[in-house]
Order: C-alpha cells, then structure tokens, then sequence
C-alpha cells in the first residue's frame, strides 16, 4: 500500500470527533449550561487550555496518519485563533498619556511586604492597586510605597497608591448577603491625573471553589453584579477597574463586568497560582479607554502573580 493510501484510509474518526467536539465547545461555550456544578463557567475559566488539546490531537494525528483528522483539527484552531490569537500580537506603541497601572493581590500570609511594594514600584507605574492588606503588613506598604505614591486610600483590605492626588474616596458595596462577618473589599475614587479625571475602581471578588460537585460561584456571582451596578452609576467618563476578580474575562459570571466595560486587547498574563498560573483572575478593565496590553510582573512572597497595564484613552 502507498504512503497516500495509508494517510487517506478511514482511520482516525475517533481523533476527528474529538477535534469537532473541541471546536464546538471553543465557539459555544456559551450554551454549556451553568446550573448544578456551574460547568459553564469551569468550562471558561480555562477555555485558552483547550489549544493543549489541539497540539495533542494533532500529535496524535500525525501518528495515526490521519488525514481526517487532520483535516477536521482546522476547525478548533480556526476558533482557538479567532478568540485568543490576538493576545499573542506584539503589543501597541506606548503613548504619552497613557495611565499605567498595577494589579496584584498581594496575599494575607505574604511574608516579605517590602520587598514586595519595591518590586511593584520598579514597574513604574502610576497607580498601584492591592488586595488582601493587614496590619502590620498595610503600614509596611504605606511606607515604602510613600515616597514614590503620596496618594493613598484603603477600604477594608483593599487599597490603591497613585502618583496625583485621590478625592472623592469611598467604599463600594459588593457584600454578598450571604458573608455576615465584617467585609470590605471595594472602594471608589478619582485620580485627578494631567489628562483628566478617572474613576478607579478597586475590588476583590469572593473566591470561588472547584471540587467533587463542580464550580461553586455564587457569592462571587452575585458580587459581580453589585459592582457591575456600582459602575453603571459611575457619572464619570473615564474608568478603570483593577481587582482581583476571582474570573477570567470569558467566564460568564464576570458578564455585569465585561458587558459594561472594555478588557486586556494583548497579553494572556496568567496570574493564579503564581507557582504555576492556570488562569488570569487579577484583571485591568476600562471604560472610554482601551487596556491595549497585559503583562505579568516577577513573582513576590503571594500566590498571586502581579500585573500590569497600559490604559489608552479613546
């Protein structure tokens, strides 16, 4: 039998059937249902990790010599590249009135705050934005944060440092009513930069729980909303929204965020955990601006990884 035969036999529906049925899932992720064990938005919080998939069908396929199926892999990579190839495009020039940010979550149990805060301000950025601050750790940022960002405000375990001055400063309510102990883990300010006035809006979500049963997302769910809501209301033109939201941008329980306000445009930077980042749950969103590129900073004493952001103002 000729090599032509041997890739052009029957073989390798079983490997085609799987590369459909990725494809299917990567273009409507939308329709797997989000009930009991919330497998729609398991399903997106690691929608990029479906091109492993791709790579390994078509390993397969190569050693199947599998024409099929090779074939039908044109499908998930058609849909793996229209959702995510983006991200991977060289970022956009830099301009001058672009605002830089910082997100990172800086974790309760980090033992190493200072070096932590100096790492951040080598970004250089013009707002830094944190979560998960205690004392005695909150005084160690503020001090060594202080000489490069006069500006601070914290809310509960939520704080921003920004290099123009902060007015206007207050909490937001993203309480789920379900948490009865104390919680405070959003605020609202205005940054008063050279090119205008920006709201920022700071927050960290409710984690969310993978187990036996599924995804366990409610209290994040519904806090999303209650911030989705606060930003509705926001009079300002101009918003950013830095926080550790516990969801990627393709998770639908984040829809009050992503529907209201524009995402990352480059850059897939994986935050969570630091070790070994599965999923980027640390996000950058902006209204009247676009967040042209996203990146991950060197990891710190957190299991989060720190990230950073150009906003560019339409």
């Amino acid at each position: 039998m000729t090599d032509w035969a041997a890739w052009t036999r029957g073989r390798g529906r079983v490997l085609a059937g799987v590369a459909v049925c990725t494809a299917l899932l990567l273009s409507f992720h939308g329709s797997v249902p989000n009930g009991a064990g919330g497998l729609g938005s398991l399903l997106e919080s690691f929608l990029p990790w479906l091109g492993v998939v791709v790579v390994v069908l078509l390993v397969l396929a190569l050693v199947r010599r599998s024409a099929l199926a090779l074939v039908a892999l044109l499908l998930p990579v058609a849909a793996w590249t229209y959702l995510f190839g983006g991200l991977l495009l060289p970022a956009p020039e830099p301009h001058s009135d672009d605002l830089v940010v910082v997100q990172h979550n800086v974790s309760d149990e980090n033992t190493d705050p200072e070096g932590t805060a100096r790492s951040l301000a080598r970004a250089e950025p013009d707002l830094v934005a944190l979560e998960e601050l205690v004392p005695p750790a909150l005084e160690v940022y503020a001090k060594t944060l202080a000489p490069h960002y006069p500006y601070r405000v914290v809310r509960g375990t939520v704080g921003l440092w920004s290099k123009y001055p902060l007015s206007g400063s207050r909490p937001l309510g993203i309480k789920p009513q379900g948490i009865h102990e104390e919680w405070e883990r959003g605020l609202r300010t205005v940054a008063h930069t050279p090119h205008g006035e920006v709201a920022v809006h700071v927050a960290h979500l409710p984690s969310v729980r993978v187990g036996a049963s599924g995804l366990a997302s409610s209290w994040r769910d519904e806090s999303a909303g209650l911030l989705g809501d606060a930003l509705a209301r926001e009079e300002l033109r101009r918003v950013v929204l830095l926080g550790d939201l516990n969801g990627t941008v393709d998770d639908r329980g984040l829809d009050p965020l992503t529907t209201r306000l524009n995402v990352a445009e480059r850059g897939l930077a994986l935050s969570f955990p630091a070790g070994f980042p599965l999923a980027r749950i640390d996000q950058v969103m902006a209204r009247a601006g676009t967040v042209g590129a996203i990146r991950t900073l060197p990891a710190t004493g957190s299991d989060h990884l720190p990230v950073a952001a150009r906003v560019s103002w339409d």
